[in-house]
């Protein structure tokens, strides 16, 4: 059995509840998991997935001879790019979303992404729970355990809050006793770097660029706190029920945010989002959330855990 997934950390994170789904409805059956190879530590946490296929995007066929599939899952989406992948396995049956060549349930816009693939699959007899987030616990410990995590990090442009605030935010919790670090890629470990100086932070507390995707799992995992644009980070809290703050910009939280019951907290302004994933500009609704409105939410959220 194969499932297409080839996008994201936090898109992976969003399908954890679909995959486990299929995994428990078919455990006769060897899962492969088409999605990015750079994700590969982070679906040995998911538990169930036998053999992860390096799978970068929809540019190019799977390297798998028509017919080997017996079943082949869409979890990636409904347009044609990846409908043409999964008919090319040639599988004996196809689970996805209705389209011209198949039945299944209708796709709905403007839904909980991780409602949308776990209906999928239990609308196909592979009963999946969407709030089934929780990853296993990496191998190694935190290099940094209980630390606040400020992720200055995302994707696109669309996402970053302006990297002054982060930095305003991360300074009033180390004077609250917050063991604050920062996160991001290799490519964002500058943004990290200018803010621990504007906060008046050593720079032994810039972890951008310098953790493998288990490593950071782990520190996640572990922390107090992380406080991060709707990015892979925030998802990884969810992922182990980690309190946080999550800021919104192009996404909505409707569709995107965190399990409802677990220690978050999401902030945006709606009414002004521009909602253009891909712009390189800071979206308006991101750009709304004030270092008052964050460290607000901190203390709501700390206040929360502590009383259970």
């Amino acid at each position: 059995m194969l499932a297409l997934r080839a996008l994201k950390l936090g898109d992976l994170l969003v399908a954890v509840p679909a995959i486990r789904g299929i995994h428990r409805a078919l455990p006769e059956h060897r899962l492969v998991l088409a999605v990015p190879g750079w994700l590969e530590p982070i679906v040995e946490l998911i538990g169930g997935v036998d053999v992860l296929l390096p799978t970068p995007g929809l540019d190019d066929p799977l390297p798998i001879a028509p017919g080997r599939i017996d079943i082949a899952v869409n979890l990636h989406g409904n347009g044609p790019e990846s409908r043409g992948i999964i008919e090319a396995l040639g599988a004996r049956r196809v689970v996805g979303h209705r389209n011209e060549l198949r039945d299944g349930p209708e796709w709905e816009d403007g839904v909980l992404e991780r409602y949308r693939w776990a209906r999928l699959v239990t609308a196909h007899g592979m009963p999946a729970d969407p709030e089934d987030v929780l990853l296993l616990p990496p191998a190694a410990p935190a290099v940094i355990a209980h630390a606040t995590v400020v992720h200055v990090g995302a994707f696109y442009g669309s996402r970053e809050w302006p990297v002054e605030r982060f930095a305003a935010v991360a300074s009033a919790l180390d004077a609250l006793g917050h063991r604050v670090v920062f996160t991001g890629s290799g490519a964002e470990r500058a943004r990290a770097e200018h803010a621990a100086s504007l906060a008046g932070l050593p720079d032994s507390t810039v972890l951008a660029g310098t953790l493998a995707l288990d490593e950071f799992a782990a520190l996640i995992r572990e922390a107090r706190l992380v406080v991060s644009a709707d990015t892979g980070a925030a998802h990884l809290a969810s992922a182990y029920r980690t309190p946080s703050v999550v800021l919104f910009g192009p996404a909505p939280v409707e569709e995107w945010g965190p399990p409802a019951d677990g220690p978050h907290v999401t902030l945006t302004d709606a009414r002004v989002r521009r909602g253009d994933a891909f712009a390189a500009e800071p979206d308006p609704a991101i750009l709304a959330v004030t270092v008052d409105d964050v460290l607000g939410a901190v203390a709501r959220l700390e206040s929360r855990v502590a009383t259970g």
